[in-house]
């Protein structure tokens, strides 16, 4: 499985929602998943199973493939530890 994570310039708040939710598995010891983050444009030829991103860019996300888990605050990371890991489990992942 792998995770992408989505802004629109791919640098600091992707970067920093990717180490958010790499910490999160790491807790939970959920294995097996691949996180990385990247920019909009970059995202549309990536292949991912769930793509992650805040609310302001996941409406730009109409052609990607996978599942979509858009979070009104990247900054809160028990609002993001509860929204991934009800994500996953709908995904029957976990």
């Amino acid at each position: 499985m792998k995770i992408l994570i989505v802004c629109g310039s791919g640098l600091g708040s992707s970067f920093m929602m990717e180490m958010n939710v790499k910490n999160i598995l790491e807790a939970e010891g959920i294995s097996g998943i691949e996180v990385d983050h990247t920019d909009l444009s970059s995202a549309k030829g990536m292949q991912a199973d769930l793509y992650i991103g805040t609310r302001d860019i996941t409406n730009q996300f109409t052609d990607f493939p996978g599942e979509i888990l858009s979070l009104s605050n990247m900054i809160d990371k028990d609002y993001i530890k509860t929204e991934l890991l009800k994500k996953l489990k709908e995904m029957n992942v976990i």
